[in-house]
């Protein structure tokens, strides 16, 4: 009777470690930097905030023709339109500068 526990927990440890591995090999290499996942979020809503100010009706800018965004924006950069606005007006806002 001793001998079937051991042989039982024997098999049952051998397909334990052969699912372990299973899963081991189908992890990435390396995960996504949690600072860089949340920059990224940060300037995808900046850039929505952005647009969304844009179209918005009745806008003091006269519409997209002024618009001073570059589709190129680089490492997060968010430029802004010439309105006047200084980092005082955002920070009053609640936002960042």
């Amino acid at each position: 009777m001793g001998l079937f526990i051991i042989v039982l927990l024997s098999v049952a440890t051998v397909l334990l470690i052969r699912n372990m591995n299973k899963r081991l090999r189908r992890l990435p290499d390396s995960f996504p930097d949690e600072r860089d996942v949340a920059r990224q979020a940060e300037v995808a809503r900046l850039d929505a905030d952005l647009a969304r100010s844009e179209v918005a009706p009745g806008s003091a800018s006269g519409g997209a023709g002024g618009s001073t965004v570059d589709d190129d924006v680089a490492d997060g950069e968010v430029k802004r339109p010439a309105s006047g606005r200084t980092s005082a007006d955002d920070l009053d806002r609640g936002e960042r500068a």
